[in-house]
This record gives C-alpha cells, structure tokens and sequence, in this order.
C-alpha cells in the first residue's frame, strides 16, 4: 500500500512467508499424525484431500450433509488405506450449532485432543441467473432471491473460520507459526486453509452470487493473514479453476466444452503443500490447466508449443502488501498524506468529538 517503512505500511509488521518456490521440494509424509477437519468432505476436493492424507497418515474428520456419502467414503477409504483414524460427522455449515458440534466431536476423535488444520471446503455452484434476471418483472411484487450460494459459501465459511481460530490455538503442544522450524520436526500445527476459486479474483457473469461470495472468501483470506498470526495461526488460501468435480453442473460442462480444465490432482498437491509445510503462511495458490509457457521481458505468460515449462499453480496477491492496484496504491497514498497533515491537532479534535458524541448519545438515553 505504501512504501515499507513510511507510516501506515504494513509491510515491516506482516509475519507472511516468502513468494511460494513450487518447484522446490516437500514431503507429503509431514502431515502423518496431524489432525484434519473438512466441511463439504463427503465428494469432490474434500474427498480427494481425505485421501491423498489418509494415505499419508493423518487422521482425518469430514463434515457433510451427505451422510449416506460420507459414511461410504470413510469406510471405503479406511479400507483402502488401513488408516483406522478417519470419520465422518453430520454438518450443515449453514448451521452455526451444526458446525459447533461437529468441531467439538472433531476434538473428541482426535488422538491428540486437537486440531491442526482446518479446510473451510464446503461450497456450492447453484444456477443464480433470476438474481440477475428476476422473473415475474410483470408483478408488482419483487420475488425473493436464493441466496443459498452466499449461505454455503459465505456465510459457513465465516462460520468454520470463527471456530477454526478458536480450536486452532488451543492445540495442544502446538506453537505459534514458525517461518523458520523445519516441517519436519513440527508435530502440531495451527493452519487454516480457505478454499476460493478463480471467481475469487474475477468477475462471473451470470454467476453473480457465486462470484460475490468467492470475492467474500478472497477478501477473508487477505485480511486474516496480517491478523490470525496473533494467535500463531497461518491462513492459505486454495483458488481452483474448473475441474472435473459434482460442483460443475450440466449447463456449465456444456460451455466448457472444449475448453481446457484443471485436474483434481493438482489442486490436491497444492492443498497438500500448504498443509504438509508448516514455514508458508499468508499464500494463494490459483490451479488451472496445465499449459506451457515462458515468461517473456515484460513479465508476461506466453503459451508456446515448444520449450518452456509445464505449469499449473499459480501463486496470486504474492506481494500484497508491497505492490498492489495502481488506483489502490494512489488511493491508500492519499489517505494516509492526509492523516499525517492533520497531524496530534487533527487527533484531538476527532477524540473530543467522540467524546462530545458520547455525551449527546447518554443525554438522549434519559
């Protein structure tokens, strides 16, 4: 927003790990013995995440409304694995009382008594063009929008995000986020990780619920990775583009038809990543096709048929708060220019109109 080191810059006191190198190496074996809580874990990433951990020796608790499913799946999975520590819990994350039990049952059949990280998951695609489009423009009564999308969206992942920080830090054993300590030797963690989606960072037409609700996980994402660290909890985010999941409905498989998609595996290896190494905290990771590509002079992605490197992660809002829009960056300049021009006389001014307003407030109350 500012330039590190002048007033108003954030940029000295955020404790985020550096730029992601995903070239660079991890072992997924770091998570063996961690305790996973997933909402929406019955089918789709949740699923796929259950596995890839399992195997690895997690233990493993998946919140759904889809209990038939999510039994099936964490019976299927144990046997497959071996790994007799994964359950399954009824959760309706638009539920705050469902989600409170589900947390407190996830604590319970923990080995350890706690929580190590938590994936806000659980998510839904529903069809919103009438909030677009409201239908019976003839009537005098404007119909009601569905805002299921913002519920499951939105408003359950504030949900799990507001019990997250709350159980996070009350890990047992656990300490707070380390950029430093070796994953390897950390046996208890404190880690969030949001799930967005590329309709985080762009617009979504004829998806504009969606869309409002994903920019809403986004905007959680950046403001908590400068604030959960006081509570020694670190905050990734994961934004996928279209893969092959029950998310995407018929109508949007027919308009994607011929054109590229991500794979599952990728956007597991990212999540996998962010859960496995303890040092990155206050990172996105978009996962999109894999494509070939060279960065050009300019800093541009070109697509080439030949030579370049295969990539399909990608890292967004790396340096946040070093770099950021043009406009935002003159805006937040202005703003703070004008705070240091009020100066202490600009201060005391507005403390005794709060205090005058105060007043005002008590007399109107008797």
């Amino acid at each position: 927003m500012t330039s590190e080191g002048s007033e108003g810059s954030l940029v000295g006191t955020i404790r985020q790990s550096p730029p992601l190198d995903l070239k660079a190496p991890y072992d997924p074996a770091w998570v063996k013995g961690k305790t996973f809580v997933i909402t929406g874990g019955a089918s789709g990433f949740g699923a796929a995440f259950l596995k890839k951990w399992a195997e690895h020796g997690a233990n493993v608790v998946i919140g759904d409304i889809n209990v038939k499913g999510g039994d099936e799946l964490v019976r299927r999975i144990r046997n497959e694995t071996g790994n007799q520590n994964l359950h399954f819990v009824h959760c309706d994350v638009t539920d705050w009382q469902s989600q409170v039990n589900f947390f407190k049952d996830a604590v319970k059949l923990s080995p350890h008594g706690g929580i190590d990280t938590v994936v806000a998951n659980a998510g839904i695609a529903e069809p919103d063009m009438g909030f677009e489009i409201p239908a019976g423009l003839d009537s005098t009564d404007p119909p009601k929008p569905n805002l299921s999308t913002i519920n499951v969206n939105l408003t359950g992942v504030l949900y799990t995000t507001h019990l997250a920080l709350f159980w996070l830090a009350r890990n047992p054993n656990s300490q707070p986020v380390s950029l430093s300590t070796s994953p390897a030797s950390t046996p208890r963690d404190r880690h969030l990780l949001l799930v967005g989606s590329v309709a985080s960072l762009g617009p979504f037409p004829g998806r504009a619920l969606y869309a409002a609700s994903k920019h809403g996980v986004c905007g959680l994402f950046r403001s908590l990775r400068s604030s959960t660290i006081v509570h020694g909890v670190r905050v990734n985010m994961l934004c996928p583009y279209f893969v092959n999941t029950p998310l995407i409905t018929a109508p949007a498989r027919l308009a994607l038809a011929g054109a590229a998609t991500g794979k599952i595996e990728d956007v597991v290896d990212a999540g996998t990543r962010f859960a496995a190494d303890t040092r990155i905290c206050g990172r996105g990771l978009v996962v999109g096709p894999k494509v070939k590509v060279e960065q050009r002079e300019d800093g541009e992605w070109a697509l080439v048929s030949k030579g370049g490197e295969d990539v399909a992660v990608w890292e967004p809002y790396a340096d946040d708060y070093e770099e950021c829009e043009v406009f935002t960056r003159r805006m937040i300049g202005l703003l703070n220019a004008a705070t240091r021009a009020r100066g202490w006389i600009g201060w005391f001014t507005d403390l005794f109109g709060v205090a005058g307003y105060m007043l005002k407030s008590w007399l109107r109350l008797q």
